[in-house]
């Protein structure tokens, strides 16, 4: 199809910020949320956007998006939430970091720790972690994705089998209006699965761009998380379920720019 003006801005939108609001959009161009509504619905009809409760996410399928499209995308949120996971880590403890642009975050957050052992099989977050020399770095063996960094497939589970930590900190390409976690990679989501087993706490990281967004494979529910940390609230009936599963919610907004 060929875009208005007002189209190819809102995609621009969706695929640096995740996902476009209606309400938001409406506001920002000086339109109706029925105009907005109808830009969504041709674009989704075009293959270009997938319809969320309230807004629209980039058409992801079953591919992610590419690295550096994900590690710019809500970097802000990113940040804010590493950094509100990274101060409920304290020092003189083990944890495992796993892949993804948020645990990077919680990374980055996590340098002036001290006595502090990581497991990952994120080899950007053992090099993030590299400048801090009170951190024991463990770093998985598996095929290398080199898209990412990534170390995934049987060996990696194998070698997370062989630890019991006090934390794990996982990221999830999106996450269903249900609670479950999803993924694109069934090697990952194995490896997902693996690293919750191990870990006597586990934290999710994740910003709102995730909520609703298709993804083929689960992971697991969010009964099976401690604290979710992420910059938005979520859905009410979300949130419900959450409560009674005892699960924390932390929202993480970021600092205002």
């Amino acid at each position: 199809m060929a875009l208005s003006i007002r189209q190819g801005e809102i995609l621009d939108l969706a695929r640096t910020e995740g996902r476009v609001l209606v309400e938001d959009l409406a506001h920002r161009f000086d339109v109706t949320l029925q105009t907005i509504r109808r830009d969504l619905g041709e674009m989704a009809e075009a293959g270009l956007l997938d319809r969320v409760h309230g807004g629209a996410v980039p058409r992801a399928g079953t591919v992610n998006l590419g690295y550096e499209a994900r590690r710019r995308m809500n970097a802000g949120a990113k940040a804010a939430i590493g950094a509100a996971c990274a101060a409920e880590i304290p020092d003189n403890c083990s944890l495992i970091l796993n892949l993804g642009t948020t645990t990077e975050a919680v990374a980055q957050a996590l340098i002036n720790h001290s006595n502090i052992t990581v497991v990952t099989n994120n080899m950007n977050v053992a090099n993030i972690l590299l400048a801090n020399p009170g951190c024991e770095i463990m770093v998985a063996g598996g095929a290398l994705r080199r898209s990412d960094g990534g170390l995934v497939g049987e060996l990696t589970t194998q070698f997370f089998e062989q630890f019991k930590v006090d934390y794990a900190v996982i990221g999830t390409s999106a996450l269903d209006h249900d609670g479950d976690m999803l993924d694109f990679d069934l090697a990952e989501v194995r490896v997902s699965r693996s690293i919750l087993r191990q870990a006597r706490k586990a934290f999710l990281v994740t910003d709102h761009s995730k909520l609703g967004r298709p993804a083929p494979a689960r992971i697991a529910s969010l009964s099976e998380i401690d604290t979710v940390f992420t910059d938005r609230p979520l859905p009410r009936d979300l949130a419900a379920r959450c409560a009674e599963w005892g699960t924390d919610l932390r929202i993480c907004p970021p600092e205002e720019s």
